[in-house]
């Protein structure tokens, strides 16, 4: 009998990143200039974006480049900006914050979170279609994706929207606790029925030893066994969180099949982009050894002070007042469009075609243009030595390294590093002198 496929814990669709939220612009030698371009290739969130626009200084511009090599996930990255971007008017902080984590970890949410992101769904059909040469909002500008690459954020929205997600052809909804259990089984294959000492294993053993303490274990092993990592309010999450599903090809009987699912990570968690690290040393504080709060609360601080700063970037900035806010029918969610959402003052985000990082070094317009290039762990094999015509003379290369990706060992984490390093290098980089030790990231300039 088989004992599993290890490498198949982190999935083949990253809707989260494997690292911490980071502050692009401050991983150079100095802070960049006062207008700074930075490409994301396979990021998964919009957790960087978040983390960079909350520490740009106010008069600084800031243009964002986003590239997945997933429809879904992009889809998903539109999503999540959009409810970002949501006016306090529309939604209060503590709601956004919820909504945003529910629909960020959770493979089922709560019904009222469900017909939040239909709506929203809604509204970036409109946003897609109507953006021809110019974005309806400069933060979801999606007027250099190919008309194929429209057509498709367009039909996954439109599956978004039914209240029951099911496969074109096959009337009946997908069971998202069937899906995810699908993989533990697929994951754990021998150990599946002592999983739950597998869990404690990687909980403990990996990412404690890692730097996620502040993961607690009962909110880890419930999302390991049934894909819930965020329960803000009490009520059921029992409704399909249709942004987890996604389709992947398969090989079978000499032909190809392709089977709706969820791909994504099982065994790293959704705690790592916002739940385990915060510049509020009281979220740190510790009783008896052990931490009184939690990846989830931590999580839901770093999202409300990032989403703060959001507010604070408009043209004229205003601190939603909580208390203040009274429930309006002409302030409900659905009535958002993409263009009357949050506008950042200095700030867009555009999303380019999947193959654009190939292409690039071609156009005169990316020639040198990039101050900040960013590598997720799961994009590094799409490194060129072209990279360096569309980085800046003083840009920096940040490349995720694979210390979060748990089925891995020790000697395979370090291998992993040495190659990025060697690659890298190989292609015209540097490590830069200044950096500290960092198991979580490698920072590389353009050799002088």
């Amino acid at each position: 009998m088989s004992a599993g496929r290890a490498s198949e814990g982190a999935g083949s669709v990253s809707l989260w990143g494997f690292s911490p939220s980071l502050n692009l612009l401050t991983t150079g030698r100095k802070q960049n200039a006062e207008k700074a371009n930075i490409l994301l290739v396979g990021s998964g969130d919009p957790r960087h974006i978040l983390k960079t626009i909350a520490e740009l200084p106010d008069k600084h511009n800031l243009h964002v480049w986003v590239i997945e090599n997933n429809m879904e996930v992009m889809a998903r990255q539109m999503l999540m900006l959009y409810l970002a971007l949501m006016p306090h008017d529309n939604m209060g902080l503590r709601e956004k914050t919820e909504v945003f984590l529910e629909i960020f970890g959770n493979s089922e949410v709560r019904s009222h979170t469900a017909e939040t992101l239909r709506h929203a769904a809604s509204r970036l059909i409109v946003s897609v279609t109507e953006t021809m040469e110019e974005a309806t909002h400069p933060c979801l500008d999606t007027s250099l994706l190919k008309f194929k690459e429209r057509d498709e954020l367009v039909r996954i929205f439109k599956q978004w929207t039914q209240p029951e997600y099911s496969v074109s052809g096959h009337p009946t909804p997908i069971v998202m606790s069937k899906a995810w259990d699908y993989r533990v089984r697929q994951h754990l294959g021998t150990r599946y029925d002592s999983r739950m000492g597998c869990f404690d294993w990687d909980l403990i053993m990996k990412l404690h030893e890692k730097g996620g303490r502040l993961i607690h274990k009962h909110q880890y092993t419930q999302w390991r066994a049934g894909g819930v990592a965020f329960e803000l309010r009490e009520g059921v999450y029992q409704t399909l969180n249709p942004t987890f599903l996604s389709s992947r090809v398969f090989s079978q009987k000499m032909s190809k099949v392709a089977v709706t699912g969820y791909w994504g990570d099982i065994v790293s968690s959704p705690y790592l982009s916002f739940g385990i690290e915060t510049d509020d040393k009281s979220l740190l504080k510790t009783q008896n050894g052990h931490h009184i709060k939690t990846a989830q609360d931590v999580s839901v601080a770093n999202v409300q002070t990032l989403f703060l700063s959001l507010y604070n970037r408009q043209g004229s900035p205003t601190t939603p007042d909580e208390e203040k806010q009274v429930p309006s029918t002409h302030n409900d969610p659905k009535c958002v469009s993409v263009n009357d959402l949050l506008h950042l003052d200095g700030i867009s985000v555009t999303f380019l075609p999947m193959d654009a990082l190939r292409k690039m070094p071609q156009k005169e317009k990316y020639s040198s243009l990039f101050n900040v290039i960013f590598f997720s762990v799961g994009c590094i094999q799409q490194l060129d030595p072209a990279l360096r015509q569309i980085a800046a003379p003083d840009a920096v290369l940040v490349m995720e390294l694979a210390k979060f990706i748990l089925d891995l060992n020790k000697e395979q984490e370090s291998g992993f590093t040495t190659k990025v390093k060697d690659i890298a290098q190989e292609y015209g980089f540097e490590p830069l002198q200044e950096e500290t030790t960092n198991d979580v990231f490698a920072i590389f300039t353009p050799q002088r």
